[in-house]
Formats: C-alpha cells, sequence, structure tokens
C-alpha cells in the first residue's frame, strides 16, 4: 500500500514540475508553423525546437533544481538564518522527483529504442 502512495505522490510532483516547465509542452512555435498567414504562404523564419534541445532543456533543469537543492542544504548546514529546513526538504524532494522523472523518460527511450531495432526489415 505505501508503494501506491510513493507513486501517486510521485505523479502529483511530476504534473506539478511539468505545470512549472516548458520543457515538455508543445513548443509555441509549432503551433505557427502549419498556419499560414494568406492561402498558400508559409511564414519563414520560424524555429522549431529540434528533440535533442528539448531533451538538453530537460536535463539541464533537472541539474538546476538537483544544483539548488545542494545549495540550500549547504546554506542550512552554515547555519543561514533565511534558510529554512523545509525550504531544504521540498527543494530536495523537489530535486529527487525530478530526476526520477528523468530516468523513467530514459528508460521508456531506450526501450523504444530496442523495440525499434529488434524489428524485422
Amino acid at each position: 500500500m505505501s508503494n501506491r502512495v510513493d507513486i501517486s505522490n510521485l505523479l502529483t510532483e511530476m504534473r506539478a514540475l511539468k505545470a512549472q516547465t516548458n520543457a515538455f509542452q508543445k513548443p509555441e512555435a509549432l503551433a505557427d508553423v502549419n498556419r499560414p498567414s494568406r492561402p498558400g504562404e508559409v511564414q519563414a523564419g520560424t524555429k522549431v525546437p529540434g528533440f535533442s534541445e528539448v531533451m538538453s532543456d530537460a536535463v539541464n533543469k533537472v541539474n538546476d533544481l538537483q544544483s539548488q537543492a545542494g545549495a540550500k542544504a549547504e546554506a542550512y548546514q552554515r547555519g543561514e538564518a533565511n534558510v529554512d529546513i523545509t525550504d531544504v526538504m521540498i527543494a530536495s524532494q523537489k530535486a529527487s522527483v525530478s530526476f526520477e522523472a528523468a530516468v523513467q523518460v530514459r528508460n521508456k527511450l531506450v526501450e523504444a529504442y530496442r523495440d525499434i531495432m529488434n524489428m524485422p526489415i
């Protein structure tokens, strides 16, 4: 039963992180690519981020959250007055959840790659 509670908490945190970041949301540029301003006209210069850019942004966000959590933990250990233990724990949990989500995404990508490589030609 406790495993089910952890999964629910993990899903809640993942949804909260998704809402906070733009890394996993549909890029705004995609909305304009297929909608020309006049019939037959395609807008030039619209940059749509690639998969590698989106993944790089997501990994950088995870790294930033882990760095912030580490900095808050160090500040609390130094005894700084403006750092509360609840802030340290929240930052730590955000970093943990974001890392776990990144690991799950990586696992799904590896699984999809293996499935594609094992497909008959």
